[in-house]
């Protein structure tokens, strides 16, 4: 028999509908999903808590139990915030994955400025335990390889297991006290981005050999891999003639061109754009951001850096001496207010047509000293509100050359489908290389070394037009 749901009496079996009221009865119970075992590339953390044994010795039961819930929540939320996934907790350890369900290619890097989130994390919450007299330490290993992982649709753990798991917990255990040791794949992926130091390489349970380690020291604002800058650049003649024109347009009218270098990654557009600022000459001011993927307050990010190179902002500056530089940069009380709301620098709060012209008089002011190039890479990450700015500045800025480029991956098209088509505006996609576009990447990469053509075949298969895969 089967219970209405809205007048309680029972039907049978059969009945899809209520004898007695006519609701609809409730149909069978779907089939359970099945989970699904993937092999993916994915970077590993591992965290865990020193001296919890003691800890509960000499706190409170209710103490320690708080004491262990602001930590394990600040490290979570910063796991969190750098697009990671806690994947279980084992006693006092943390166990983070970057790299399921979802994979990005920055993985590795956002695994490790998460770790060093999560060291700023624990200086904050030991900041809030002064009064239980409490300090806490943990130590964090980190290691990128590939996993087998039992996906389970809607679960919160996706159940990673193989040795690139069980090395990122041997260099947590191997790690000094509020250290990072990072493995030798991590590094590899990470290494422009990072200044780290070789440490004694590692016998660890479990490996026959001993494992290369490395002490995180410090990260960048820099991408985990920087691109060879110093071969020529091959294959790409007409999307430079295409910038150099764009650029003598916005000098010669005095106003603002926009130009959107589209194409996937490791297609180039980074390297085309660093052709073109070496031919503009000197005299000219570049200004560099890059939109996040991720990350709190990272709307105007790219602002954020081209203010903080402008105005000669050091990290270590006070929030009030980064405002005085700001105001000695532009010289206009009200745009600098602005600019130092839009980028942290303040907590006061303006409208964001309001920021938006603040942020357009900024590179106003830059030109009038000379032409200005400012470079915004990965506007398929930008918030709407950039990319309003972008055209803002586009349609708006008078007497003022400014060449604006944006770099940008297909997805920016799918979103925003007549992107580059306004006046004053172009958009450059990039196609892949040739083969004998390809090959010559090769030839400059290898030099006097002369390779068989058969591995020259082979790469310029593999690699299917693509600069970056030609020169990996």
């Amino acid at each position: 028999m089967v219970k209405c749901p809205s007048c309680g009496e029972e039907n049978p079996g059969k009945f899809r509908l209520c004898g007695y009221c006519g609701t609809p009865l409730a149909g069978e119970a779907p089939p359970p999903v099945q989970p699904h075992e993937v092999r993916k590339t994915v970077t590993v953390v591992f965290c865990d808590l020193k001296g919890s044994t003691a800890l509960a010795e000499r706190l409170d039961p209710e103490v320690l139990h708080d004491v262990k819930d602001r930590y394990f929540k600040a490290m979570a939320a910063e796991i969190a915030r750098h697009g990671g996934r806690v994947e279980k907790y084992i006693g006092d350890a943390v166990m983070a994955v970057f790299g399921l369900p979802r994979a990005h290619e920055d993985d590795a890097l956002r695994a490790v400025r998460a770790c060093i989130g999560m060291q700023e994390a624990l200086a904050g919450v030991n900041e809030s335990l002064a009064r239980h007299g409490v300090t806490l330490a943990n130590r964090t290993g980190v290691n990128t390889g590939t996993v087998v992982a039992n996906i389970v649709p809607g679960a919160d753990q996706q159940l990673a297991t193989g040795d690139a798991v069980n090395v990122a917990a041997r260099l947590e255990q191997a790690a000094p006290e509020n250290q990072i040791y990072l493995g030798e794949a991590t590094l590899r992926l990470v290494r422009d981005a990072v200044t780290v130091e070789r440490v004694e390489p590692l016998e660890l349970k479990g490996k026959s050999e001993r494992v290369a380690a490395y002490r995180l020291i410090a990260t960048s604002g820099v991408e985990g891999i920087a691109r060879r800058v110093d071969t020529p650049l091959v294959g790409r003649d007409t999307e430079l003639a295409a910038l150099e024109r764009a650029f003598g347009e916005a000098v010669e009218r005095r106003s603002a061109r926009l130009v959107t270098v589209i194409g996937d990654a490791g297609a180039g557009k980074s390297r085309l754009l660093v052709e073109l600022i070496e031919r503009v000459g000197s005299g000219v001011t570049i200004v560099r951001g890059r939109c996040l993927p991720y990350g709190d307050g990272i709307t105007f990010w790219p602002l954020v850096t081209m203010l903080r190179e402008a105005a000669a902002i050091r990290a270590d500056d006070s929030p009030e001496s980064a405002r005085a530089k700001v105001l000695g940069l532009v010289g206009d009380r009200e745009i600098a207010d602005r600019l130092a709301a839009a980028t942290g620098l303040s907590a006061s709060i303006f409208p964001v047509l309001e920021l938006q012209w603040a942020a357009r008089r900024f590179l106003e002011i830059l030109a009038a000293h000379g032409p200005v190039v400012a470079v915004v890479d990965d506007i398929h990450w930008a918030e709407p509100t950039l990319l309003e700015w972008l055209e803002h500045v586009l349609d708006a800025s008078t007497g003022a050359p400014i060449l604006l480029l944006a770099t940008s991956r297909h997805d920016l098209l799918e979103e925003h489908p007549d992107w580059g088509e306004r006046a004053g505006s172009e958009r450059l996609v990039l196609p892949p290389l040739s083969d004998a576009a390809s090959s010559q990447v090769i030839a400059n990469l290898s030099g006097s070394a002369a390779l068989p053509q058969e591995t020259i075949d082979k790469v310029v298969r593999a690699a299917e037009g693509n600069p970056l895969f030609v020169e990996q």
